[in-house]
């Protein structure tokens, strides 16, 4: 858990996505079985630690959707709280750091559910232990304070990796 006086910042990347068929737009590739699986086993093992997100944020994207659907499930909260924001998507780690630095304080812990490069580039702006986001992995990052507008300015307190093959 949580310290009371702190952010808890949870980026996901999609898990693993089809490769489409030729003329697909790109927003419209589902996860593959893969990705079905391993997007509820990584929300239950979120759950086993207790955490729930006072807010899911996704990219527009199906596979992005789908994912924080699958980990909401896991988690017990209902996919038509999950809030979609069309920045989330082909975006970059500025625009991501505005998004977060603009969340309502009253929120403590919050989940972004998106791509790469920029969430692998994010996580390793916050810390430099993390290179690379693999399909559905969870970073989590905890910063020592009450405004969203903090983060980025503030080095994570904690800051862990995990990843379905862990």
């Amino acid at each position: 858990m949580s310290q009371p006086n702190a952010k808890t910042l949870l980026l996901v990347r999609h898990a693993k996505a089809s490769k489409g068929d030729p003329g697909m737009r790109d927003r419209d590739r589902a996860l593959d079985e893969r990705g079905l699986r391993e997007a509820p086993k990584m929300g239950k093992r979120l759950a086993k630690r207790e955490m729930r997100p006072d807010l899911i944020v996704a990219s527009p994207a199906l596979r992005a959707l789908e994912t924080a659907q699958l980990i909401a499930e896991a988690l017990g909260i209902k996919a038509a709280e999950i809030k979609v924001d069309e920045r989330l998507y082909a975006t970059s780690p500025a625009t991501l750091l505005t998004i977060i630095q603009e969340l309502d304080d009253t929120l403590k812990q919050v989940m972004l559910v998106g791509h790469n490069p920029e969430f692998s580039e994010l996580a390793h702006r916050f810390s430099s232990e993390i290179t690379e986001m693999p399909t559905c992995s969870v970073a989590e990052f905890e910063f020592a304070s009450t405004a969203w507008s903090e983060v980025g300015k503030l080095a994570p307190e904690k800051a862990t990796l995990d990843h379905p093959k862990e």
